[in-house]
């Protein structure tokens, strides 16, 4: 069975990686020729809405997915109404990440509890929502919007117009600002024939809007119970077929769903080493009709973001038991160019050795065992 997956940066590199020793082939579409995924495997070189380009990729393949979110739906259903190649995730789950409204508003059809918001398509817009919901809160772009970029937080009145000025233009979104105490995730996967497996609780830590550091699995039952449940009903809710995360904010023992993507996820890197069946290969599995692997975690693991520039690989590497990923991508500020991961045997040597190593690449990032 051959996939193609329509981006071929570093999720779409390693999907390919987890795929290939199953017997799977894998053609991409990218922008570039040299994008990560381009070492190891085809890729058809264009827009990503390009009607040609994605005939030909449906033609020469039996599924479609993607690797990121930003991509036509309306283009990928063009491609494929005509012919038998499937799309997995089904675009309405796409369709409704790639819309911050239309995700809240999924959120809440669910029961699944979020932040309050308020779509925003003027000035006069931004006024109502803000006297609506209050400040502070948070201006973001419905659309496009990634790793802290697009989004503008909001304390004072006197705030708005600043705002409106960085990001008006485009449809937007106000929701109310949440003073959390901490972020976690939860991955899990559905298979064609509706089985579901779910990984571990990941416990995550930002720096200037971007992963830096997950650790998993978490220790809290409760919160990985109530993750468990949303996420069970948004795979149901969609028919869904394929790799899920969603992040949560906890607050006071709560979870506030955030956000959730189709696909593959930062957070869940760790699986490459640290479960019996990484989220990757459960992804190239799921959506090629195969059955699902186990997602037991093999430790206590630690997933570090390599962020701008990447350090000595002799020093990393010389880290007894870690393992680097280094994606083959030009240097440049806030740009992920790989990771790295440890897995421990307990959950204390794993925090203090994460502790170490980030103390000498991102000291920035105040994160104590």
């Amino acid at each position: 069975m051959r996939i193609g997956i329509v981006g071929a940066g570093q999720l779409g590199q390693m999907l390919a990686l987890s795929g290939i020793p199953l017997g799977l082939e894998f053609l991409f579409l990218d922008r570039s020729a040299a994008a990560p995924a381009g070492r190891i495997a085809p890729v058809l070189t264009g827009e990503f809405s390009d009607p040609a380009l994605l005939a030909q990729l449906a033609k020469r393949c039996e599924v479609l997915s993607f690797d990121w979110e930003n991509i036509s739906v309306p283009a990928l259903r063009a491609a494929t109404r005509r012919r038998r190649t499937r799309i997995a995730p089904p675009l309405a789950a796409l369709a409704a990440c790639q819309d911050r409204w239309a995700e809240k508003r999924t959120f809440a059809r669910l029961g699944i509890a979020t932040t309050r918001c308020a779509p925003v398509n003027s000035r006069a817009g931004l006024g109502r929502a803000v006297r609506r919901i209050g400040l502070p809160g948070m201006l973001k772009t419905r659309h496009l919007g990634y790793d802290g970029k697009g989004q503008c937080l909001l304390r004072a009145p006197e705030d708005l117009d600043r705002a409106w000025q960085q990001l008006g233009g485009v449809p937007l979104l106000f929701e109310e600002f949440v003073p959390f105490d901490f972020e976690v995730s939860l991955i899990g996967a559905r298979g064609c024939d509706g089985s579901v497996v779910l990984y571990p609780l990941n416990r995550n830590y930002h720096a200037e809007g971007i992963l830096r550091l997950t650790l998993s699995p978490w220790p809290a039952p409760a919160l990985a119970r109530a993750a468990a449940a949303a996420l069970r009903r948004v795979l149901r809710a969609f028919n869904y077929v394929g790799v899920l995360s969603i992040e949560f904010f906890v607050r006071r023992g709560r979870l506030i769903a955030n956000e959730m993507a189709p696909r593959v996820h930062n957070s869940g890197h760790w699986t490459i080493e640290g479960s019996v069946t990484s989220q990757f290969e459960n992804h190239v599995r799921a959506i090629a009709g195969l059955p699902l692997g186990p997602t037991g975690a093999r430790g206590h693991a630690a997933m570090i973001n390599l962020i701008g520039s990447l350090p000595d690989t002799r020093s990393l590497l010389a880290e007894p038991g870690l393992h680097l990923h280094a994606y083959g991508k030009e240097p440049r500020a806030g740009r992920k160019l790989g990771h790295c991961t440890l897995i421990e045997t307990t959950r204390a040597r794993r925090d203090a050795r994460a502790a170490q190593i980030l103390r000498r690449l991102a000291p920035q990032l105040a994160f104590r065992p």
